[in-house]
């Protein structure tokens, strides 16, 4: 979709809550950040000309330009506001159809100061790219904004300033469908993107957030960090160290190499893993990616672990013929092998560890579906 953007003469129109067809059965969409460029945009025009304007073309990150659909213009003596309808594209995205609204007004000094309003979040914690007590407009969208709105000015030739605010009518209520309050952003959503375009199921946008809530981590002092694989074990893993502040608890996905490194990177002392036999035991194998499609449950491994932890032959052939890491963690569990679970979680320790490249001291604790603890481990310093 990209790529035939860049390359066609006008830019493409994207309608108000839709997004361009893309070559791929998955659809594309347009972060929050292209949108408040484009109503930013379309208000400038509006405040200037008085002409309600149906579209805001502007230059993304990702290299094209872009036109959205705007709607619901309102011009008063002094103000002008526009608004597009966010769309995400397939991604599973909480802002997908969030309304994106720009009010614009003049303003006595020269420039153009930019803030959030009804439903775009305050930052108060620091480790954001965002200073404490700024609206959550993240570095590239606000760059965006700015480009857009000096770029209507100077078609003007109007040297005046304007004041550029940001909302996000339902912000707040889908606010809480993300980590915002986690990471000290209060109030609404972040304004997000740096190519301005929205990748289903963007593994890079994944990575980001974990680099993100392990710099908040770090910004609040916090010297060990608790990576989980998702709500679920992240909920028991915070009722086994109620002692830490909910900043250390991050959920890596199946980024596990990836968040062990960037943790020690940024000078935690200690990271621990909680989580379920079916992406813990991958990490025992030595797998750093743990997503179903990335490698699949050795069970011949399991099995090996079974015969170490002293199971007879017969149960350890059952475990190299399962289905599940969870058949096999009932099965360990039924013939009360529990030291399985404890070998099981010092592999994937001495994994982490050596992946991180020494120098810390890694926990794992591995759990059912219920949250009872199957076995633990540690390794390191």
């Amino acid at each position: 979709m990209e790529k035939e953007a860049a390359s066609a003469d006008k830019p493409k129109r994207m309608k108000s809550g839709e997004a361009p067809a893309p070559d791929k059965p998955m659809r594309s969409g347009f972060t929050t950040g292209a949108c408040a460029a484009a109503v930013a945009k379309g208000a400038v025009q509006l405040l200037i000309t008085g002409i309600p304007p149906k579209e805001a073309v502007i230059s993304l990150p990702a290299g094209f330009d872009q036109a959205f659909e705007l709607i619901e213009p309102v011009l008063d003596a002094d103000e002008a506001s526009c608004t597009t309808i966010k769309d995400g594209g397939d991604d599973p995205d909480a802002t997908h159809q969030a309304r994106i609204i720009a009010s614009v007004s003049w303003r006595e000094e020269p420039g153009i100061e930019l803030d959030g309003g009804i439903g775009v979040g305050r930052v108060t914690k620091p480790g954001l790219p965002v200073p404490v007590g700024e609206a959550a407009i993240n570095p590239v969208p606000r760059r965006m904004i700015t480009e857009a709105v000096t770029g209507v000015l100077e078609e003007h030739g109007s040297a005046k300033g304007v004041r550029v605010v940001i909302s996000v009518p339902d912000g707040e209520e889908i606010a809480k469908k993300t980590l915002n309050g986690r990471l000290g952003i209060l109030g609404g959503i972040s304004i997000l993107g740096t190519r301005g375009v929205v990748v289903p199921f963007s593994t890079s946008a994944y990575k980001a957030s974990v680099v993100q809530a392990i710099s908040v981590a770090q910004a609040m002092n916090c010297q060990e960090i608790v990576l989980t694989t998702g709500g679920s074990s992240e909920k028991y893993a915070m009722q086994m160290y109620d002692q830490l502040t909910e900043e250390a608890f991050i959920q890596m996905g199946d980024f596990v190499g990836f968040a062990i490194k960037h943790g020690k990177r940024l000078g935690m002392k200690k990271i621990i893993l909680v989580g379920m036999p079916g992406k813990l035991s991958k990490v025992a194998q030595g797998i750093m990616m743990v997503h179903s499609k990335s490698a699949p449950v050795d069970f011949g491994f399991l099995a090996e672990v079974a015969r170490e932890a002293g199971v007879d032959e017969s149960l350890a052939a059952a475990v190299a013929e399962a289905n599940t890491a969870t058949q096999v963690a009932d099965m360990m569990t039924e013939a009360n092998a529990l030291s399985f679970f404890e070998k099981l979680c010092t592999y994937g320790c001495q994994h982490c560890l050596e992946h991180a490249g020494g120098g810390i001291v890694v926990e794992m604790v591995l759990i059912t579906l219920k949250g009872n603890v199957l076995g633990r481990a540690r390794v390191g310093e």
